[in-house]
């Protein structure tokens, strides 16, 4: 009986510890778990980084092709070199055929709208083959081939070894140019002649990596490209009055330009102005422009870890230059080709110092641009990059002509020194990119087009549609509506806040430029970004990453109120949306001072309401939340108090 009595009065003197009979505390630790499983491993590091025995397989090749402008073909050879890094042999290899892409049987025409769709268009093209070999070291090792759409798969009668072994692929190839290639190739007509914008435009092979082997997704159109590291020498054949402008490095100028052109080049090389390599006078005088006066002429390039290379062909360029300053000192040269109709100062005129700046700003900024040359194409194409090249369309004028410009070159740091899979993470490039190319609107020219920086609050109205998608939809299976902000603009207003609202810029520049320093031509995944970010500015941030970027949810904090108290005020949030986020005041105080206060993220742990003292011997005004509107809240209304108040 004693025994019984005694554990009585212990369950008595603990009740209230034990929280027996009390209500049950609902807490936030939902919203604050990981999202994912990132734990390191001896490839990837928890801190972000590649691991000590992280691994990638190169692709070399040597690509010989000639593009006849009567039929609007190209045909001609590609070897391809691949060395297998992996610790695994590898009994075949992938290869994607985007040309594939415009056969009528393919499954990206067949999953296509037929009218008001980017990526509707040509559908009788495609690749031929001929002469397809391989080999491991010397030995012919080729046991067969399939096609499936997109895609090519070489099956080898012996494996390629692991840890360095080395195969090559040769073949022949040729196809006709699609006049609209799903606006990133094609052909543009002008007075002068046809642009042919190359691009996707030999069989590449697709990335075998240690996170799910080969990537073999097929080309529907919407989602892009991931691709291996490796060094290009190409060459490309065209009628003797085409200039060819293209990725890399010209390595034959003194048999592709007059002399004149190579000591305006040279002059380029060193000006901070344009200056004609060909002027709008010269276009058609081929006679006095042209090292040869009929037949072919074949133009040279080379370039070292590169992900991929795009050309541009024609007999209607204009085309000038200038130099990119970069703070080692490297040599680079800004260039733009396009047709007399658009060399106007309102149009292309321009586009050299458009690029040259934009270059510019973001080697400063973030990663000294590797390329010897940045080359800006007019073109059927409204906008697409390539390494040290892109397409952007031909009639963009001024304040167009600077955002695509600026967009597109963007993209050499995401994707193109940055290697992520865009056919399944969009996010990791257009928005990467999108979020950089806001500070260089700003900085441009003093603010002359400034106002081509989106605001966080300009399109809440999408965040308030039924429609809308996530930042992880898959570009090809996001709605084509909601492509723009899945891919585009949410993810660039994710790393704003991040920047500007959530860490402050001292601490999200360092953990941005360490993300991108480390992954230089490497292929990061989602969580090596999470993890990045992380563990070099010290936050952990799942509940952002799971609201934001794996979630559909709304940010809503509001102030509901401001009580007086003995010595301050009480001031009571609240979180009414699906996204904590760290709660951001103006105090105004009526003497016409104010105060800024920042409530931790913390704050929301335990649930969706906070009371905070605020000790203060001041009559309080007013509090606006959010004053510097850094964050897309949903509803305005309560962000006050008053709430008739703005708080300013």
């Amino acid at each position: 009986m004693k025994k019984i009595v005694s554990r009585a009065i212990v369950v008595l003197l603990l009740w209230p510890l034990l929280g027996i009979g009390q209500e049950v505390v609902k807490n936030n630790q939902q919203d604050f778990d990981p999202i994912m499983y990132r734990q390191g491993s001896a490839y990837r590091a928890a801190s972000g980084e590649p691991g000590p025995e992280y691994w990638q397989n190169e692709a070399d090749y040597k690509i010989d092709v000639s593009l006849n402008d009567v039929t609007h073909t190209i045909s001609g050879e590609i070897k391809l070199t691949y060395t297998n890094n992996s610790p695994q042999d590898l009994d075949y290899i992938w290869l994607y055929l985007s040309q594939n892409r415009f056969k009528k049987e393919s499954r990206g025409t067949l999953t296509t709208p037929i009218q008001g769709n980017r990526y509707s268009g040509d559908t009788d093209k495609g690749y031929t083959f001929s002469d397809l070999k391989a080999k491991i070291g010397r030995s012919e090792a080729l046991n067969s081939y399939i096609i499936t759409d997109t895609r090519m798969q070489v099956t080898l009668d012996k494996p390629i070894p692991a840890n360095g072994g080395v195969a090559t692929i040769s073949m022949n190839f040729s196809y006709e140019i699609p006049e609209s290639g799903m606006d990133r190739m094609g052909q543009q007509k002008t007075k002068n002649g046809i642009i042919y914008s190359l691009a996707q435009w030999y069989p590449r092979v697709a990335v075998y990596d240690d996170v799910k082997g080969w990537n073999t997704e097929p080309y529907l159109g919407a989602g892009e490209f991931y691709c291996e590291y490796g060094d290009f020498d190409y060459k490309i054949t065209v009628p003797y009055n085409h200039i060819v402008a293209g990725s890399g490095k010209l390595l034959n100028e003194k048999e592709v330009m007059t002399k004149t052109q190579i000591n305006r080049m040279r002059q380029a090389e060193k000006s901070q102005k344009s200056v004609y390599i060909i002027t709008p006078e010269e276009v058609t005088d081929y006679a006095n422009t042209r090292p040869k006066q009929k037949g072919t002429i074949t133009w040279h390039f080379a370039m070292e870890n590169t992900r991929d290379v795009a050309f541009a062909s024609s007999k209607a360029f204009v085309w000038d230059a200038a130099k990119i300053e970069l703070a080692s000192e490297n040599k680079c040269v800004a260039q733009s080709v396009y047709p007399i109709e658009v060399s106007g100062n309102d149009a292309w005129g321009r586009s050299t110092e458009y690029t040259k700046a934009a270059i510019e700003h973001y080697s400063n900024k973030w990663f000294e641009y590797p390329y010897t040359n940045a080359v800006n194409v007019a073109s059927n194409v409204g906008g697409m990059e390539y390494p040290g090249l892109s397409f952007c369309k031909v009639t963009a004028k001024t304040n167009g002509l600077w955002g695509v410009t600026n967009h597109e070159f963007g993209h050499n740091w995401f994707p193109m020194i940055v290697g992520s899979n865009e056919r399944l993470y969009p996010w990791m490039d257009e928005g990467f990119n999108s979020f950089i190319n806001t500070y260089a609107h700003l900085e441009f020219n003093n603010g002359e087009y400034k106002g081509n920086a989106r605001k966080p609050r300009a399109n809440l109205t999408y965040f308030s549609k039924k429609t809308r998608e996530g930042i992880n939809t898959y570009p090809d299976i996001v709605d084509t509506r909601n492509l723009g902000n899945t891919a585009y603009y949410k993810p660039a207003l994710g790393l704003y806040m991040l920047r500007e609202y959530i860490l402050g810029p001292e601490r999200f520049d360092y953990a941005f430029r360490t993300y991108i320093k480390n992954w230089a031509y490497k292929h990061p995944q989602p969580s090596d970004f999470f993890n990045a970010m992380e563990n070099a500015s010290g936050e952990n941030l799942n509940w952002f990453w799971r609201g934001w970027f794996y979630g559909n949810g709304n940010i809503d904090l509001a102030i509901t109120g401001a009580h007086k108290q003995n010595g301050g005020y009480i001031i009571s949030l609240s979180n009414l949306g699906e996204i904590p986020m760290p709660v951001h005041m103006k105090i105004l105080f009526e003497d016409g001072t104010n105060k800024t206060l920042v409530m931790p993220v913390e704050i929301w742990h335990r649930g969706d309401t906070w009371n905070y003292f605020y000790k203060t011997d001041h009559e309080i005004k007013s509090i606006q939340i959010d004053p510097e509107r850094l964050i897309p809240d949903i509803n305005s209304a309560n962000d006050s108090w008053p709430s008739n108040s703005s708080g300013n």
